[in-house]
């Protein structure tokens, strides 16, 4: 039986780092100790512009639905994507040439990592809370969202850099651990996708780190987003302080009266601010982080249809202001393919075709031992992204599709 080698190039060959404004991200170790050395297939060049689909990582889907031509040179996108760091987010869970990864003409996976890093916390001591892995069909006419949720139970593989012998936990787990020991958030983003992988079989062809803070600046780009609440909640994060939003630690200083910030039922055009602090909301929400997960894609479906609806994507100042605040919310993996060729060569589903799904029925499902995991529904359909029958599988169980709008 042949060796499936990854088709993925060196780190070090593929990583380009960031601008001088841009957020340091910690880089791990390139080399894997042990490693056979096997000799190199000649990769094959991406020339596919269905490749542009996957700048979901500017905005998280915004550039994935225009359905349009973008206006402006490469130059220009060069120069407003100069900034967006690059790193090897996938290690040894992006896809093998036998599993055609070196082509995109069949089914685009890409996994996608939320965190909410503060300035004040460690670049090793991050966990990545959101876990949504977005896969294209072959016929490149659909997009799909799935979360995992970061409670799930999972075998996480031993990393002898973190001083991590393999066992199971939490699987959100896996970032924090990968990130260790000077790892920082590439290694963290590595050892989620090999977790996932073994948990799921599916293998990615690119990866993102998103910073949710850095949203803000993409949403205030935008203007705002219109976000239907489906539960009326009350924000932990964040107060008002003299009719002033503010994290509730910095409101507490001011010693003034604090006023919680309520989202209340309905639809209606959010800021920035209020907008991201309904999407971290999940201890008071009913089915807890699985509220959370469809909220958050319902944020991403937002975002994406507003740089839709205002022109956002045909406009090269407008389209450059995006993409340099989508360049501090996150750390992108592009299998080394050029950012400017293929936001340049984008056309794409639009936001209709961007379907959420749900796992576990959107609702906690406990083992044995009343710890999380994915159900066998989930699985089967994670083992359809897999095998490229997503499509169908939602047809027969169409229960999974979020109502979110």
């Amino acid at each position: 039986m042949p060796v499936q080698t990854s088709r993925r190039p060196p780190s070090q060959d593929r990583s380009r780092p960031p601008a001088g404004g841009s957020a340091a991200i910690p880089s791990q170790a390139r080399g894997r100790p042990g490693d056979p050395i096997t000799p190199k297939k000649k990769r094959t060049r991406r020339k596919d512009p269905l490749w542009a689909r996957l700048t979901v990582v500017f905005g998280a889907v915004l550039m994935l639905t225009s359905g349009v031509a973008i206006v402006g040179s490469k130059a220009l996108i060069n120069q407003a994507t100069g900034e967006i760091a690059q790193r090897n987010l996938l290690g040894d869970a992006g896809k093998t040439d036998a599993e055609g990864g070196a082509s995109l003409d069949g089914p685009i996976d890409m996994l996608l990592l939320g965190v909410d890093a503060r300035e004040r916390w460690a670049a090793d001591d991050v966990r990545s809370d959101s876990i949504i892995v977005l896969h294209i069909p072959a016929t490149h006419d659909q997009a799909y969202l799935i979360s995992i949720p970061r409670d799930t139970e999972a075998h996480i593989p031993a990393n002898k850099q973190a001083g991590w012998n393999g066992g199971t936990d939490k699987i959100n787990a896996a970032f924090q651990i990968g990130a260790r020991n000077g790892g920082g958030w590439e290694g963290g983003a590595q050892m989620m996708a090999k977790t996932i992988k073994e948990l799921t079989g599916v293998s990615f062809d690119g990866g993102a780190i998103i910073n949710f803070g850095g949203f803000k600046n993409v949403i205030d780009t935008l203007g705002t987003v219109r976000i239907c609440v489906k539960q009326e909640v009350e924000s932990i994060h964040m107060s008002y302080v003299d009719g002033k939003p503010m994290w509730n630690a910095d409101a507490k200083k001011t010693g003034k009266q604090m006023k919680p910030v309520v989202h209340k039922k309905g639809c209606r055009e959010m800021e920035g601010w209020a907008a991201l602090d309904y999407a971290r909301q999940r201890k008071t929400l009913t089915n807890g982080d699985y509220d959370r997960q469809a909220n958050q894609q319902q944020l991403i479906k937002a975002m994406a249809r507003k740089a839709t609806d205002k022109g956002m994507l045909t406009n090269p100042l407008k389209l450059q202001q995006l993409i340099k605040a989508a360049g501090k919310a996150f750390v992108l993996d592009t299998g080394g393919a050029k950012i400017e060729n293929f936001v340049y060569t984008m056309r794409g589903v639009t936001g209709n075709e961007l379907i959420m799904l749900k796992t576990n029925a959107g609702t906690f499902n406990g083992n044995d031992s009343g710890r999380e995991e994915l159900s066998d529904n989930s699985l089967e359909m994670f083992k359809a992204v897999k095998e490229d029958r997503l499509a169908q599988y939602v047809f027969y169980h169409p229960e999974v599709i979020s109502n979110r709008k």
